[in-house]
């Protein structure tokens, strides 16, 4: 199925949780965190241990909720249509290459500069727009927490003797020759194997 360029926004930003949590570290004013446990009202707690609490607690929080709707969405797109893995590579390195030269571009970042901050913002729609036209936006790199795997597959469908190639994400260990069924999330296949004592039925 295609992803709505809304949903694709919410998997993109959900994909950048790593780097919302390290701005926010950022902006802890480490200087009042030791008087953290004197009596105070909420909101002026948050006030001192952060430096700007509206943006970094914000982005924060958005970042956290896009990342568990990516989740839903995976969960959502369940594999139904059968297919035979003729070969299968596993690609490690891929996810992981997505985000981090992103988040240590901007270890310096504070959100009091202004300029820096409308940088980040222009660079991080151009990286969006790129993978939303590619149909790789839900290659989110914390799925490798979650225990999903990257691989690229030459598959062919039963009954027919053409190869077809194309990414995907599983929570299986895929080998060739494994039966699977797999859905679709723009370019990228969802893939789960059937295991045998599923076929015995």
């Amino acid at each position: 199925m295609n992803i709505r360029f809304t949903i694709s926004a919410i998997i993109f930003i959900g994909s950048y949780l790593p780097l919302s949590l390290i701005l926010l570290a950022q902006d802890v004013n480490y200087n009042e965190v030791g008087g953290i446990f004197r009596l105070c009202q909420p909101q002026s707690l948050i006030d001192r241990v952060f430096k700007n609490p509206e943006f970094s607690l914000s982005i924060f929080a958005i970042c956290v909720f896009c990342f568990f709707v990516s989740i839903i969405v995976l969960e959502m797109a369940k594999p139904r249509n059968p297919i035979q893995v003729t070969e299968a590579k596993y690609i490690p390195a891929e996810l992981m290459n997505y985000t981090l030269p992103y988040v240590v571009s901007f270890m310096t970042f504070d959100y009091q500069e202004t300029g820096k901050f409308i940088g980040l913002v222009i660079f991080l729609l151009w990286v969006f727009l790129i993978t939303h036209r590619s149909g790789q936006v839900i290659l989110n790199p914390l799925l490798i927490a979650f225990g999903w795997r990257h691989y690229e597959l030459k598959y062919k469908f039963p009954g027919g003797g053409k190869d077809f190639s194309g990414h995907g994400l599983s929570r299986d260990k895929i080998e060739p020759n494994d039966r699977c069924l797999h859905s679709s999330l723009q370019d990228i296949m969802i893939v789960s194997v059937i295991e045998m004592k599923d076929e015995a039925k």
